[in-house]
Parts: C-alpha cells; sequence; structure tokens
C-alpha cells in the first residue's frame, strides 16, 4: 500500500479525488491534515485574490470565518474529503492542524512512514514567489518527496 500525507486547506472536490487517488497504480493510503483559516493569512489570501483577478472574493476575504470560528467549518471539509477518499476506494484518516503545520506534517511522515507528501492548495503568488508555501517549506523538513497540486473549486467541474 501507497501512503500518502495530503496537506489541505479546503474541502476535496471530485477532481481533487480522483487526481490524488490515480497519482499511482497501487492502493492509496491517506493522511489528510487540515489546515484551518488563520486570521494571519488574510492579508495574504486577498492579495492572491486580486493577482489571480478574484476581486469578488478578495473583497469577501473578511467574512470567512477565522481562528476558532474556522474550526468547525474545517472539521466538516476534513470529514467530507475523508468520505470522499474513501468512497473512491482509498484508505483515509485525518486531523486538523492546531499547531505549526510543518511541525505537525514531519511528525505524521515519521510515525506513518509515509512514501510522499501532497500539497493540494489554492495557488498562493505572494508566498510561492519567496518559496514560503507549504510546499518549498515542507521539502527541507520532510525526508519523502513532496508534490504540490491545486486544487479544483466545485464550481470549476
Amino acid at each position: 500500500m501507497f501512503t500518502s500525507v495530503l496537506m489541505v486547506e479546503q474541502p476535496l472536490s471530485a477532481a481533487d479525488v480522483e487526481l490524488v487517488t490515480t497519482l499511482h497504480d497501487e492502493t492509496m493510503s491517506f493522511v489528510v491534515l487540515m489546515q484551518p483559516r488563520g486570521n494571519e493569512d488574510r492579508l495574504l489570501r486577498s492579495i492572491d485574490d486580486v493577482a489571480l483577478g478574484e476581486l469578488k472574493q478578495a473583497v469577501h476575504e473578511a467574512d470567512e470565518p477565522e481562528g476558532e470560528g474556522a474550526e468547525g467549518p474545517a472539521a466538516l471539509a476534513l470529514e467530507h474529503s475523508l468520505r470522499s477518499l474513501r468512497e473512491a476506494g482509498s484508505e483515509a484518516v485525518g486531523q486538523l492542524i492546531e499547531g505549526h503545520p510543518l511541525d505537525l506534517l514531519r511528525s505524521v511522515v515519521d510515525q506513518t512512514h509515509a512514501d510522499e507528501v501532497i500539497v493540494l492548495t489554492a495557488p498562493h503568488l505572494v508566498e510561492e514567489f519567496f518559496h514560503r508555501d507549504w510546499a518549498s517549506r515542507a521539502r527541507h523538513k520532510v525526508g519523502v518527496p513532496v508534490l504540490k497540486l491545486y486544487a479544483h473549486d466545485d464550481q470549476e467541474e
């Protein structure tokens, strides 16, 4: 069985599930780490929205729950993602990220003997430009390959 640690920040869409479950020709097992929205990310998300031409989304960034208010929606998104992966025939467990995401990532990779890390996020232009995104930083923290993929919205399908 091939084990992947999957870092996400939004619920997996059907296209995301198909993408990650068909990456390898063997049965997949996933450990999903869901990052709730944080207050410190609002400015970067707004800049990314503007750079990507998503002006309506940038205006509504302040309306999105953050901090403790984001934990409930994140837990629902995690459960949806786990259910979708299981329905696709994969094993899947997961947890919300409470502390520093990369510290948890390294710990989970070590504990599960994961074969790879998949970072599945929306584009983060500012962080990517400065190599401060999860995938860039994870490559220096874990001893397994790190694959960066862009998440799909359900509206795109």
